[in-house]
Order: C-alpha cells, then sequence, then structure tokens
C-alpha cells in the first residue's frame, strides 16, 4: 500500500470516528502530498518523497509548539502537539542519540577526518545515509562534538 493510500484510509477512519483533530492533521499532509504530485511531472509522489514532506511538516508542528509554549498559550500548544503526534506515525523510526552517535564516530573513521575543518565530508555522507532517520541538527551538534577531541 502506498503512502498517499495509507493517508487518505487513515482520512475514512477519522472521519468515521468523527475524530477532528486528527483529521485535520492528516489532511494536512493529504493537501502538501497533492501539491507535490501536482508541481512534479508524473504525478505520484515517491515514498522518499512523502517521507521528506512529513519530517517537514512535523518539525514545523513540534516549532509551533515550542514557539506556543514560550507565549503562554497552552491551549494552542496542545493542539499542536498532538497534531505532531499524529504525524509522527507515519514517519520512520527515529535513530536515537546513542545510535546517531554511532553513526557518526564509523562515518569519521570511515573518511580518516582529524578536526573540525573537515566536517563537511562527513556531514556530506551522513546526510545521505540518515535521512529521515535522524535531525540534520543533531548529526551537526554530534559531528562538531566529536571532531573537535
Amino acid at each position: 500500500m502506498s503512502f498517499t493510500a495509507k493517508i487518505n484510509e487513515a482520512i475514512k477512519q477519522s472521519m468515521l470516528a468523527k475524530e477532528k483533530e486528527r483529521l485535520a492533521a492528516l489532511r494536512d499532509i493529504k493537501s502538501k502530498l497533492l501539491l507535490e504530485a501536482t508541481s512534479g511531472a508524473g504525478g505520484e509522489v515517491s515514498e522518499e518523497a512523502a517521507m521528506k514532506i512529513c519530517m517537514k511538516l512535523h518539525k514545523q508542528r513540534m516549532e509551533t509548539y515550542e514557539l506556543y509554549k514560550t507565549q503562554g498559550r497552552e491551549d494552542l500548544a496542545e493542539e499542536e502537539l498532538f497534531q505532531a503526534k499524529v504525524i509522527e506515525e507515519y514517519l520512520p523510526k527515529m535513530l536515537s542519540e546513542d545510535e546517531v552517535r554511532t553513526e557518526v564516530a564509523n562515518a569519521i573513521a570511515e573518511l580518516g577526518v582529524t578536526g573540525p575543518q573537515e566536517m563537511g565530508k562527513v556531514m556530506g555522507l551522513l546526510s545521505s545515509k540518515l535521512a529521515g532517520k535522524a535531525d540534520g541538527k543533531l548529526i551537526a551538534s554530534i559531528t562538531k562534538e566529536l571532531l573537535a577531541k
């Protein structure tokens, strides 16, 4: 079953269960997928592109959640957090910090990188290898930390 089909099925289930908040998050995913499908040639969104879209939506929700928390808007913050959790259900399992640390250490050893000035080489390798599995900021901070030693 394609990613778009899974989202469509989840929308139907949410409509039948009358889950308005969940439905809003799912419809947002679907609208972004439709925009992507109509913007390119071919009309079909690949699984990889769909994951990138979902990751972007999740990140936006989490950033908005943090913003609402700092402004003391608990009502809006909870809604954003709920939608982020709904989107998270459709994302691949993210690597833990320890797993990312291991991957970064392996990449540094593999490339034979010695100092922070060569961080770009490590990030280039890891960005493609860990795409969709770890946050870029986390990868960069761990890489910087390990290269500074």
